[in-house]
């Protein structure tokens, strides 16, 4: 088989390909894949709503981490967990040797958005957390797929290593990052994930880097009516900071995203606060104008405290490179994603999504969509988000596809979204991404030649002189960042 694989690739003919006419001729062995994701629909919707329910935000996801855990384990993989500093980071793996590929699953939460499943805004805990961005069904059909995976090399004799990453904090919190930084990633071949969204589609454009953290101001506390001539305001450092950056969007290249929000501000009018936060976050495509950009939010800090005679320090709580997309995975992924196909709504789900939409723009797509897959286009700006998953692209080849977890026009990151992650459209698009996922990697165990591929393209757009290395440092993972 392999030898046969290697003159494919001298003809020019793709593995990938290969294996597509093996399937058209009744040889393919993945339906296997499919047919136990299938049998096993209702368990891991469990699952994903039971993260959806614990909510946990970064670095705070112990009991979803230990749900995905127990998981892995029951299917037999071997475990290693509370890896890289991270007390909920784990890594579940099966096999030996080559090829090694990996699967990603996230698991946390964002702060206050919590949501109960009904298409109006209805919090199920005031102010608390909820999934935003869908990481419930993100690690779970991870999961699934790579349990899928396991059964198929075991019965078809397949050898290589699948390695599952638990990931935490990806929300502002850089858990791969430190995988990376660690050297967890410094034998993979390729790296296969995917996001939850509104769409069916594979990720062909790259995302945001950034720089995140906190700015803490420490001024004197004095009566604000009685004496204020003896205080020293850290608020008014924190809002002399935000003026300065502000009036700096005008300096900027216009692909830059600059957003604050101040995390302590003081507790009564009438005391001088001495102390203040704010956490600030800088984006644009390119990590190295994102640094630019940083170094004079950095400054801008320091100029607040010196004028208002306050101190200040800066805790950088995450940092992530762009993604680096790799169009020969792409390719294979975009044909797993239209072999196994959207889905469609139920009556109930119909209705349930057409009441949603009337909280979203009047622009929203149409319900059909979920229904269809995206044509692969490489020519797309890149995105507004940001994801550690960047810093993995640029260590290894990296893959990523979307699925329509939510109603179509439904932005990440809002009400709309957990409430449709913790329903069954949420979960039927979770099926979507597991199966998809589960042939994209049988696909590569069986493909050297695509391997090979990936890897050169990978190499010629980092050039020959990159090296890695994390804007994060030596510092350890900032556990309390959602504190």
């Amino acid at each position: 088989m392999r030898a046969s694989l290697r003159l494919l690739a001298l003809l020019g003919v793709s593995a990938a390909a290969s294996l597509g006419a093996q399937a058209s001729k009744g040889t393919d062995k993945t339906a296997s894949m499919l047919t136990s994701i299938d049998a096993r629909t209702a368990h891991y919707g469990d699952v994903a709503h039971q993260i959806w329910g614990f909510a946990e935000v970064g670095y705070q996801e112990v009991k979803s981490s230990t749900l995905l855990q127990s998981e892995m384990a029951a299917a037999g993989f071997t475990m290693k967990a509370g890896i890289a500093g991270m007390p909920t980071a784990f890594t579940a793996e099966y096999g030996s040797g080559k090829p090694v590929i990996a699967i990603l699953g996230e698991f946390d939460a964002l702060p206050g958005l919590s949501q109960d499943t009904t298409p109006m805004q209805r919090a199920l805990t005031v102010g608390g957390a909820g999934h935003g961005c869908g990481h419930h069904l993100f690690g779970t059909a991870a999961a699934a797929s790579a349990i899928a995976v396991k059964e198929w090399m075991i019965a078809n004799k397949v050898a290589g290593t699948l390695r599952f990453y638990g990931t935490p904090a990806e929300e502002g919190g850089a858990g791969k990052v430190y995988m990376v930084r660690d050297g967890l990633f410094d034998d993979v071949d390729v790296a296969v994930t995917w996001h939850p969204d509104s769409r069916n589609d594979v990720n062909a454009t790259s995302s945001l880097a950034n720089i995140s953290g906190k700015f803490r101001f420490r001024g004197v506390s004095a009566h604000a009516a009685a004496s204020p001539e003896l205080g020293r305001s850290a608020l008014d450092a924190v809002e002399a900071m935000d003026m300065m950056t502000n009036f700096m969007r005008e300096h900027v290249p216009q692909e830059t995203r600059i957003h604050y929000v101040i995390t302590n501000g003081g507790r009564a009018p009438n005391v001088v606060p001495d102390f203040a936060e704010v956490y600030y976050v800088v984006r644009h495509p390119d990590i190295r104008v994102v640094d630019e950009i940083w170094g004079r939010v950095l400054n801008a800090a320091k100029g607040a405290a010196l004028g208002t005679g306050t101190t200040s320090e800066v805790v950088v709580t995450g940092a992530v490179y762009n993604l680096l997309i790799n169009q020969t995975l792409a390719k294979v992924q975009q044909r797993a994603l239209e072999r196994v196909g959207g889905y469609t709504y139920t009556a109930a789900e119909r209705a349930w999504a057409e009441q949603l939409q009337k909280s979203l723009p009047a622009s929203s797509a149409a319900l059909e969509s979920v229904s269809k897959i995206q044509p692969l286009d490489f020519t797309r700006p890149a995105g507004g988000g940001s994801t550690d998953v960047g810093d993995v692209s640029w260590r290894v080849p990296t893959v990523q596809m979307s699925a329509a977890t939510w109603v179509p026009g439904t932005a990440a990151h809002s009400w709309q979204a957990v409430a449709a992650g913790g329903m069954s459209i949420g979960a039927k698009g979770m099926i979507v991404a597991a199966k998809t996922m589960a042939l994209t990697a049988a696909d590569l165990f069986t493909s050297p030649a695509t391997i090979v591929a990936a890897r050169a393209e990978f190499d010629a757009q980092r050039g020959p002189n990159f090296v890695y290395a994390t804007r994060l440092g030596t510092q350890k993972p900032a556990l309390d960042y959602r504190k």
